[in-house]
């Protein structure tokens, strides 16, 4: 029995010298490239001729910046976010819109059309007595009255 814990024991011993700490050099070479990615993002941003700085350009957008400044590209994007503006609020001058009775109305029709057939469901004489199931029709044409102006609704 002595021996089998002997055995275990250097088992054990030799397992951990030999063991490699996998999660600390994951972590080390993941922070490794973080840095490196950053590093070379850094150059990339100030290689890649691009040097407006993202404050002027924030003022191009807004139309807050000052003319006389601006480089060619800045000038060139300050027309075209312009030129956006202009599309943008011709298109919504355009769009038409319904009245404001419109939606009220087709709801209130699909409502009588509905509760016009529950009532005759219920009595099968009324709303309009003696004349039997054509009730259920004018309820169902008022409700599809309702529906048909649900596809003008703008």
């Amino acid at each position: 029995m002595e021996t089998t814990l002997m055995a275990d024991e250097e088992l054990n011993e030799n397992d951990s010298k030999g063991q490699k700490d996998w999660q600390s050099e994951t972590a080390t070479d993941a922070a490794t490239e973080t840095k490196a990615d950053s590093d070379s993002s850094d150059e990339a941003s100030t290689d890649n001729g691009f040097t407006v700085d993202m404050d002027q350009v924030e003022a191009v957008l807004n139309a807050t910046a000052d003319k006389s400044s601006m480089t060619p590209q800045m000038k060139r994007m300050m027309a075209r976010q312009e030129e956006n503006t202009r599309r943008v609020e011709e298109t919504i001058k355009g769009t038409k819109s319904n009245p404001r009775w419109f939606v009220p109305l087709f709801c209130i029709l699909m409502v009588i059309g509905l509760v016009w057939v529950v009532c005759y469901y219920l009595t099968s004489n009324y709303p309009i007595p003696n004349i039997g199931a054509w009730n259920l029709l004018i309820g169902f044409v008022i409700i599809m009255i309702g529906f048909l102006m649900t596809m003008w609704w703008r």
